[in-house]
């Protein structure tokens, strides 16, 4: 935990990994630098594309991650995050949330809805995301966002949490993360 870095997090790809969610909400991309030849060459993927699985990346065998690019997000941008464990500061996660968007008045535009440990790899809600994409933040469009988000995710039963715990939490807790931003 002392020599951590942001970019390991990235590469170890745990689907429950805490700094994947809010990367994601940011459309975080991903950096590698390759030397085959003696030339450096440079790629860059977004993070939703880079990880493919429970730890498994598109990284080559001999690049390196070298650096994360987040693009400025645009004025009025809000964003939250909530992680649920049984010991939240230094737990593996049984869910991670990520919200954010553009506020307009009581409008979210730019939406996006990000999880982690309820798939393979953390995840964005798109069907989420469009429940509440130019709606005004109200009790009927929080509920759909809501409710779309616990149809989208996939989470399996573990130690931490079952299936059906997970789906649950993450309507109630993306409901009470809507319903605080609506009164802000």
């Amino acid at each position: 935990r002392n020599a951590a870095t942001i970019g390991g997090n990235v590469c170890n790809a745990s689907p429950a990994g805490d700094s994947l969610v809010p990367l994601l909400v940011l459309d975080a991309q991903v950096e590698l630098q390759s030397k085959p030849n003696g030339s450096t060459q440079t790629r860059r993927l977004p993070l939703a594309e880079f990880i493919t699985g429970p730890g498994k990346t598109r990284r080559g065998p001999h690049e390196l991650v070298t650096a994360l690019w987040l693009p400025l997000p645009k004025p009025g941008f809000v964003g939250r995050f909530y992680k649920f464990g049984t010991r939240p500061a230094l737990d593996i996660s049984a869910i991670s949330i990520g919200i954010g968007g553009v506020r307009q008045g009581q409008t979210l535009t730019d939406v996006r809805l990000a999880y982690g440990a309820v798939a393979a790899t953390p995840m964005r809600a798109t069907a989420a995301e469009a429940a509440l994409e130019g709606q005004v933040l109200n009790a009927a469009s929080i509920e759909a966002a809501a409710a779309a988000a616990r149809d989208e995710v996939r989470p399996i039963d573990d130690v931490r949490a079952s299936a059906w715990y997970r789906r649950e939490l993450v309507h109630n807790m993306t409901l009470r993360m809507l319903q605080d931003e609506s009164q802000t």
